[in-house]
């Protein structure tokens, strides 16, 4: 089944065209991870999946559904059935863990007030943050934060899951335990993901198909294999100037 199909998209600034004629497919359960170099339009991109942009030109069709023909109304609920883990994790100070990773679920009132609690501390459980519900994020690591983004993304039970820069400001060792973990709830919870990393080694652990981004269009979509071995000379300049490790 196709979770997401984006069809010939195009995003303007003005003058400045960012993406120029984007199209590819994503599948129930696939992870998709989208790699380019700094401002050639992966978080606009990103955020044209998610409905916060819309496209100057092309279609974007989520869950069988052509977002810019739908009401505000069925938007937000197609939006219920999508994530996202935000660059920073932003994460809010003035509330606890816990209240941050049930924010969600009071706005949207998807479950009794008696019960919010219990979910949270399962869904902290998960991300290996038992018994950090009272603390505040300032308590926290960077990589713990992290975690605690997830969780709260997670407890949602979304169907898309869309990840902005997930590892950035950590360091390798974390860099890696937050990798394994998202492909762990990834495996878990079976929902269809889209990350956008400049991770090379991130990249290559949790994709199935891997896009590169350059100058507003995909250089190559495809399985990361065959990336390895493609005979592009963008595609493997990128690789090598990543001191991608085969």
């Amino acid at each position: 089944m196709k979770v997401l199909s984006i069809q010939n998209v195009h995003k303007y600034f003005g003058k400045k065209i960012v993406l120029k004629g984007i199209s590819f497919e994503i599948e129930e359960g696939e992870t998709f991870v989208i790699l380019g170099k700094s401002g050639q339009g992966k978080s606009v991109l990103l955020k044209i999946i998610g409905g916060l942009l819309q496209p100057d030109k092309g279609k974007v069709i989520i869950l069988g559904k052509d977002i810019q023909s739908l009401t505000e109304e069925e938007l937000y609920k197609l939006r219920l059935n999508m994530g996202m883990v935000f660059q920073m994790g932003a994460l809010f100070d003035f509330l606890t863990i816990g209240e941050n990773v049930a924010f969600p679920l009071k706005v949207h009132n998807l479950l009794p007030e008696e019960k919010i609690k219990k979910e949270v501390e399962k869904y902290l459980d998960y991300v290996g943050l038992k018994g950090t519900y009272n603390k505040y994020p300032h308590e926290l690591s960077g990589g713990m934060r992290k975690r605690a983004a997830l969780a709260r993304t997670m407890i949602m039970k979304p169907k898309i899951v869309l990840y902005d820069e997930p590892t950035t400001g950590l360091d390798p060792v974390i860099t890696q335990e937050i990798g394994s973990l998202m492909k762990k709830m990834t495996e878990k919870f079976c929902f269809t993901s889209i990350v956008i990393t400049h991770d090379l080694k991130l990249a290559f652990f949790l994709a199935d198909t891997i896009a590169i981004l350059n100058n507003g269009i995909f250089e190559v979509v495809d399985k990361p294999e065959n990336i390895l071995k493609s005979n592009n000379g963008f595609v493997q300049n990128f690789l090598n100037a990543g001191a991608f490790i085969k």
